[in-house]
C-alpha cells in the first residue's frame, strides 16, 4: 500500500473494507512507510479482543458504583448492548463492518433520545479507558489513541453549553 494514502474523512477503503476514523489515523502513518498498513483491529487481535473489551466495559458499568448514573441509562441485561458495542468497535477499528451495514445509522443519532449529560459521558469515557487499559493485547499506542478518540466521542454526546457536574 506504499504510495497510497488514506483520506481524512471518517471512513476510507482499505483492502476492500471501510476503515473507521481510528483505523484511518493509525493506518495513514503506516501508509507513509514501505510496509503494508496494519489496521488497529488486526493489531489488537481482532474479534476476540474486541469482544473481551466490550464485555469488560459493560462489566465495569454494571458493577462499579462510580458508574451508577451511566448504568441507569441501560436496560437490565447488558449482554446485548455489549455485543452491539463490539460490533461498532470492530468496524470503527477497521474490522468487519456488519454493525455499520446493518442500517443502525449514526452513533450520535442512535443516542439522541438517551439523556446523556456531561457526568454520564464522563463515566462512559472513564469506564472505557479502564477497560482498554486492562486489555493487554492492545498495544500502548493504539490504547492511547482509542482512549482519546472514544472519550471525545462520548463527551460530544452531551448537550453543548451544559456544564460538567
Amino acid at each position: 500500500m506504499a504510495g497510497r494514502s488514506l483520506t481524512s474523512v471518517n471512513f476510507a477503503r482499505v483492502d476492500g473494507r471501510h476503515a473507521g476514523a481510528m483505523a484511518d489515523n493509525l493506518a495513514a502513518a503506516d501508509a507513509r512507510s514501505d510496509t503494508q498498513p496494519t489496521l488497529p483491529y488486526t493489531a489488537i487481535g481482532g474479534a476476540q479482543t474486541v469482544q473481551a473489551l466490550a464485555h469488560r466495559f459493560y462489566a465495569l458499568v454494571g458493577s462499579d458504583p462510580a458508574y451508577a448514573e451511566l448504568r441507569a441509562l441501560h436496560g437490565p441485561d447488558l449482554d446485548a448492548i455489549a455485543d452491539s458495542l463490539a460490533g461498532f468497535l470492530s468496524g470503527w477499528l477497521g474490522g468487519p463492518r456488519d454493525w455499520f451495514e446493518s442500517g443502525r445509522g449514526c452513533i450520535f443519532s442512535l443516542h439522541g433520545a438517551v439523556p446523556i449529560d456531561h457526568r454520564t459521558a464522563g463515566q462512559w469515557a472513564d469506564a472505557m479507558a479502564r477497560a482498554i487499559a486492562a486489555e493487554t493485547r492492545i498495544p500502548p499506542r493504539i490504547a492511547e489513541e482509542m482512549q482519546d478518540k472514544l472519550g471525545r466521542m462520548a463527551r460530544a454526546m452531551a448537550p453543548r453549553g451544559e456544564t460538567a457536574s
